[in-house]
């Protein structure tokens, strides 16, 4: 029987695989936490579920406290090269048990954290180089768990340790620890403070304290300071950690080889280390290891996935800021209608659909129109002759280069925008005139953005600005797809005029005076208007932009009623928005093509990615969480 529950394992290692993914998509910080994480949760959770598996323990301790000499007396061997050099052994060297090694698998599981593969002690000056652990057997009758030699973790200078990453890969793997330390650094807080960093991280493991003193310290004086220690790794419930304390009493004999080191419990009524490792209880051992290790992995992998939540909402409210400002910068560009174009169009097709009684009407109308139109136009070029002003500038002409000025101001702004730290306001809300206490949010460009940002400023503007200027005629142009909805929009015209509608058009075409319904279509086809009046229409609220007019000159001969003037408006406004919700798609494709498309795609990715992985942490957690209560 397992000792963790195998759906246990498999929501484990979804865990251990999306926290990671999450963690690059958003560009989280704190990468040696969840680096360290993924390490407990390799070495002591997701390896060790087999409860044959036998528990590793880890002797460990400073410089020169006598780790490879304890090592060799435990096994009665000389296989770790021992001497007074401090930081004399590089690599991990495991003992394992006879009936073990034929395991391969169980081997393999053991070096699988290290990225090693299984490799045994040949020679014993190995060790003295950096490399991958090490592993040989241990005789029959010895220790039924698996013994770790582990470099110092204090060699070096000004907080670099030459052997520390090493020494805390191996301590990660151990269930429990062997701490050796001497009478020169049981006080010191740097070598606890690590020691306790390993224990009480995730899952509090125990540990035995042995002290190696000078013969002459009393039991008391051995217990004082081994309890300095737990007190300073465990903190209040070092009691219940501690499994032993032992001393080795310091003899030249051992130094030069001679002897072997010989633990003997402070107490003397206590077992000898052989008796206490022997007897452990493994299963109980290994299982509250598991529970406790279990608990704080979960608790951790909560914390994580809260800030993933926190930064994921933070890239949606960057997403929506770059698509604000995109809106802002598209009204931006389509900020003028072209009017005689569009109407001239819209005219076209109105006309197309009339009766054919008010057909022959307004080629009527047209013909009375025409020496009319003439003199106005004859009086026209002669006032521009008498005064010397040049003609003015055609509906065309003024609505090309405004475009142009306009597609300028929006992409330049747009380039900008998206390359700032910061996302603030659209342009269309930039120029409205705040209400009081009224205040633009801005939103800070997100870490996942980084990339596609970097890669945007590589590229040059002025390449990108020509390109989109170079499409300038597709957005004045009426397509195919602007000819559809018009055609529509007339027919819906069409569909909603009464009786009496219809009657009156037929009469105010053969007038030349179309009452709202058709006045559009009669001026934009025929010409100026043949009346001297201009109605100014206002289309409130089209775009946003509260100073956006469209100025439509309408004949009047003895003026036009109000509810006339309210039907002319109700025509353009859907005629004006139309053009702008084809034209905006248009710029739209436009600007992602030459300008924000990578920037925004990235973003949309990866929140989408994003959530996916948020979705199957939340699931994980929850059934690893019921599962670890079973």
């Amino acid at each position: 029987m397992d000792l963790v529950d195998l759906g246990v394992y498999h929501h484990l290692k979804t865990l251990r695989t999306e926290l990671p993914r999450l963690a690059d998509l958003l560009k989280l910080e704190g990468g040696p936490e969840l680096a360290s994480w993924c390490k407990i949760v390799d070495l002591r959770l997701l390896t060790r579920f087999d409860p044959r598996f036998p528990p590793v323990a880890a002797i460990c301790g400073g410089g020169s406290a006598g780790k490879s000499t304890l090592f060799n007396s435990l096994l009665e061997g000389r296989f770790a090269p021992t001497g007074g050099r401090a930081g004399m052994n590089r690599r991990v060297l495991f003992s394992v048990p006879e009936r073990l090694t034929e395991q391969t698998r169980l081997i393999a599981a053991l070096l699988e954290p290290f990225a090693a593969d299984p490799e045994p002690l040949e020679n014993p000056e190995d060790l003295l180089q950096p490399g991958g652990p090490l592993y040989l057997k241990t005789r029959p009758g010895r220790f039924d768990l698996i013994l770790m030699d582990t470099p110092d973790f204090d060699t070096g200078a000004g907080g670099r340790y030459a052997n520390r990453p090493s020494a805390q890969g191996a301590l990660e793997a151990a269930d429990l620890l062997i701490y050796v330390f001497t009478n020169s650094n049981y006080n010191n807080r740097d070598n606890t403070d690590f020691i306790a960093r390993m224990l009480t991280g995730i899952g509090r493991r125990k540990c035995f304290l042995v002290y190696r003193c000078y013969p002459s310290f009393t039991a008391d004086e051995v217990t004082e300071h081994a309890r300095t220690v737990a007190r300073n790794i465990y903190g209040a419930d070092a009691e219940r950690y501690v499994l032993g304390i032992f001393r080795a009493d310091e003899d030249n004999r051992i130094a030069t080889g001679e002897r072997f080191i010989a633990l003997r419990p402070v107490d003397p009524q206590g077992r000898s280390f052989a008796e206490t490792l022997n007897g452990l209880d493994v299963q109980q051992l290994r299982s509250e290891l598991h529970a406790d290790v279990l608990r704080d992995a979960l608790r951790d992998a909560r914390d994580m996935l809260a800030r993933a939540r926190s930064s994921q909402a933070e890239l949606r409210r960057y997403a929506d800021g770059l698509h604000a400002l995109q809106n802002g910068c598209l009204r931006e560009a389509l900020r003028y209608f072209p009017m005689d174009r569009v109407m001239r169009r819209f005219a076209k097709i109105w006309a197309a659909s009339d009766p054919p009684a008010v057909r022959l009407m307004r080629r009527t109308g047209s013909l009375i129109e025409f020496p009319l139109k003439a003199v106005i136009g004859a009086a026209g070029w002669a006032r521009e002759k008498l005064s010397g002003e040049p003609p003015p500038e055609k509906p065309s002409e003024s609505f090309a280069r405004k475009l142009e000025e306009n597609l300028v101001s929006a992409a330049t702004t747009l380039h900008q925008q998206l390359l700032s730290p910061r996302v603030s306001g659209s342009a269309a809300d930039r120029e409205r005139k705040p209400a009081a206490g009224d205040a633009f949010d801005t939103v800070k460009a997100h870490p996942a953005a980084g990339p596609a940002q970097d890669w945007l400023r590589k590229k040059e503007f002025h390449p990108m600005l020509q390109a989109v200027l170079a499409r300038q005629a597709e957005i004045g142009d009426v397509g195919g797809d602007m000819e559809r909805e018009l055609r529509g929009l007339a027919d819906h015209f069409r569909s909603r005029m009464g009786l009496w509608d219809k009657v009156g058009q037929t009469f105010w075409a053969f007038l030349n005076v179309l009452p709202a319904a058709a006045a559009v279509t009669y001026v934009l086809s025929t010409g100026d208007p043949v009346g001297g009046a201009a109605v100014k229409v206002k289309l409130a609220g089209l775009f946003g932009l509260k100073d956006f007019y469209a100025l439509v000159a309408i004949p009047v001969t003895r003026g036009m009623k109000k509810a006339d003037q309210r039907q002319l408006q109700a025509m353009l406004g859907p005629i004006a928005q139309t053009w702008f919700d084809c034209k905006l798609k248009n710029v739209q494709m436009i600007f992602e093509q030459e300008i924000s498309g990578d920037l925004l795609q990235t973003v949309a990715r990866t929140g989408a990615e994003a959530e996916r992985s948020i979705a199957a942490v939340e699931a994980a957690l929850a059934s690893a969480a019921k599962g670890a209560m079973r």
